[in-house]
């Protein structure tokens, strides 16, 4: 496990799965969604395309701040079009990198194609870098002790 790792090797630990909604479905159905889920986010698709990512963050800020239903709202309204993706082939620190400067919890994974193939959260990036340098650590920690 290292940050220099492909974004594919995370999500070959984590799992593949993508929840994914419609744009005209309701914001409150993406809520449902996420809950079932257990997840943050969710990918917005139309014909088979990502256009969009919406959050629960979203949702927070631009529903419940202004007022307005979630059950009456339609997702495209409200979810970040277009959404910013990372390949297969990336790094988990260029993925952090990138979820850092946009200031994103969330980054659709896609493959050569542009098609969705899974989601990172910073929470998996983390989680993994975390991983990686206990890793280091104890290799460091065998070397001093001479037991490599």
């Amino acid at each position: 496990m290292e940050v220099l790792d492909p974004v594919s090797v995370v999500l070959d630990q984590k799992g593949k799965d993508v929840w994914s909604i419609s744009p005209q479905a309701t914001v409150y159905e993406a809520l449902e969604i996420m809950s079932a889920h257990e997840v943050g986010a969710l990918l917005v698709v139309e014909n088979g395309a990502l256009i969009g990512l919406v959050s629960e963050r979203d949702y927070a800020r631009k529903i419940i701040l202004h007022g307005r239903s979630s059950r009456d709202t339609a997702v495209r309204e409200i979810m970040n079009a277009p959404p910013i993706t990372i390949s297969t082939n990336a790094t988990v620190d260029g993925a952090m990198r990138l979820m850092t400067e946009h200031r994103i919890r969330h980054l659709p994974v896609v493959d050569s194609n542009s098609r969705p193939i899974g989601v990172v959260s910073i929470g998996d990036l983390v989680k993994w870098t975390i991983t990686s340098h206990e890793h280091t650590i104890g290799q460091l920690q065998s070397y001093i002790a001479g037991q490599v």
